[in-house]
C-alpha cells in the first residue's frame, strides 16, 4: 500500500510532463532579415519544382521561411509580412515533417508541435508530397471573418492565403530552395488528424526543400 501511495504521484508527474511536451514551443533562431536576394531577381527566379532532396531544411532556413511567410514585421502592431482582409490574420501555417506537426506561433517565433505523427502524406497527393522534407498547411480561421458563412470572407481568405504562399515562393526563389504550391489535400482526413474545428478550412499546401541535386 505504502508503496502505491509513493508511486501514484510519480506516474502522474510522469504523464503531466508527456502530456506537456507536446504543446511546449521549440523557439526558432531568429529571421536573418538581411539575408537573399534582391526582389527583382527573386522575381526573375520564381518557379515551381518538383523534385526534392530530402534533407531537412536548417532551422535557420526554417525559421527565415516561416517569417517571411507570415512573420510580424511590425512589432508595435502585431502586423505582418503578408496583407489580410481588414486586418483578420486569420490564416494559420502548420509545418509537416518527418518529427511530426507544428503549429507556427508568429508572435513567438516558435513551433508548436500539435501531432507526433508523420502527417506529409495527408498534405498532398502528388508522389513527392511524402519525402520532401516539409509541407506547409494554411489553415483558414473562419471565426476570425466576422461571418464564416458569407462567400465575400471565403473569396478574401483565399486571397490572404494566396499573399502567404507568393511569399514562400519569393523566399524560396530568393535562396534557391525548390517550392511547389499545391490545391491538391486530403481535407477530411488532415483536418481529423489535427482535430480542427468546422470553422477551420484547410486552404493551400506548399511543399518546400533543398534542390535534389
Amino acid at each position: 500500500m505504502f508503496q502505491i501511495k509513493v508511486l501514484l504521484p510519480v506516474v502522474l508527474f510522469i504523464l503531466t510532463v508527456s502530456a506537456c511536451a507536446q504543446d511546449k514551443a521549440l523557439k526558432l533562431p531568429p529571421p536573418q532579415k538581411e539575408a537573399g536576394k534582391p526582389l527583382m531577381q527573386a522575381l526573375s527566379l520564381r518557379q515551381s519544382t518538383r523534385t526534392f532532396s530530402p534533407e531537412a531544411l536548417s532551422m535557420q532556413d526554417l525559421s527565415n521561411l516561416l517569417w517571411a511567410a507570415f512573420g510580424i514585421n511590425r512589432s508595435e502592431t502585431g502586423k505582418r509580412t503578408a496583407p489580410s482582409a481588414m486586418n483578420w490574420q486569420e490564416i494559420d501555417v502548420y509545418a509537416a515533417t518527418k518529427d511530426g506537426m507544428f503549429l507556427y506561433d508568429a508572435k513567438d517565433h516558435s513551433l508548436i508541435k500539435v501531432s507526433d505523427e508523420d502527417l506529409r502524406p495527408l498534405t498532398g497527393k502528388q508522389d513527392f508530397v511524402k519525402d520532401a522534407p516539409l509541407d506547409l498547411v494554411f489553415v483558414a480561421d473562419m471565426s476570425k471573418t466576422g461571418n464564416s458563412s458569407s462567400g465575400d470572407n471565403m473569396l478574401y481568405t483565399g486571397a490572404d492565403c494566396g499573399f502567404i504562399a507568393q511569399n514562400v515562393y519569393l523566399y524560396c526563389a530568393s535562396e534557391g530552395l525548390a517550392v511547389v504550391v499545391r490545391g491538391m489535400v486530403d481535407r477530411e482526413a488532415l483536418s481529423k488528424k489535427l482535430n480542427l474545428k468546422p470553422e477551420q478550412k484547410i486552404i493551400l499546401s506548399q511543399t518546400v526543400g533543398y534542390m535534389k541535386k
